[in-house]
């Protein structure tokens, strides 16, 4: 576990329903929407989720982050990678390097579990630094647009040679 600022960021309680709806509801209330929040319930129950990480402060679950195995198309045969969808805060909690947090713990036990790969559509002012980037996507073929969809490479040279199209789990809609 990482304390920082009084916040604390450990993985979900998945034996928990109360917290599974509080998840929902921080997602849901973050976002202004519950596309976000009803998109975590159905990897979940589509059984994609790899890693779902909270971020409590006193007690309240005020951040979510979630990464799920998702899959790049190539002439070789299907590479396995990680998204990382959806990362959220509470708007009253934000600006206090709690996403950041949720975000480099979430890679770093995914590097431990030797993922090597890792997707984000995102903005492009704050995921780059964490390692991600436009240019490292860029042979992976996906319906987003260029400079949100970006790509880290956990272990060194995961992306050499890699190129195909990327497929996302059922729950994403694309």
């Amino acid at each position: 576990m990482h304390f920082h600022a009084s916040a604390i960021v450990r993985p979900e309680n998945t034996a928990d329903g109360a917290e599974r709806s509080t998840i929902h509801a921080v997602n849901s209330a973050a976002f202004g929407r519950p596309d976000e929040a009803d998109l975590v319930d159905a990897l979940r129950a589509e059984g994609a989720v790899l890693l779902s990480l909270v971020a409590e402060r006193e007690g309240q679950v005020v951040g979510h982050i979630l990464f799920s195995r998702m899959w790049i198309e190539t002439a070789a045969g299907e590479v396995p990678a990680v998204s990382l969808a959806p990362m959220v805060v509470l708007p009253a909690h934000q600006r206090r390097g709690i996403g950041e947090r949720l975000v480099r713990h979430g890679l770093d036990l995914l590097r431990e579990r030797g993922e090597r790969i890792v997707v984000v559509l995102g903005h492009p002012g704050y995921y780059p630094r964490f390692g991600f980037s436009a240019g490292q996507a860029g042979a992976l073929e996906s319906p987003f647009r260029r400079e949100a969809f970006m790509a880290l490479e956990l272990t060194p040279g995961a992306l050499n040679g890699i190129c195909g199209k990327v497929k996302y789990p059922a729950a994403f809609g694309v």
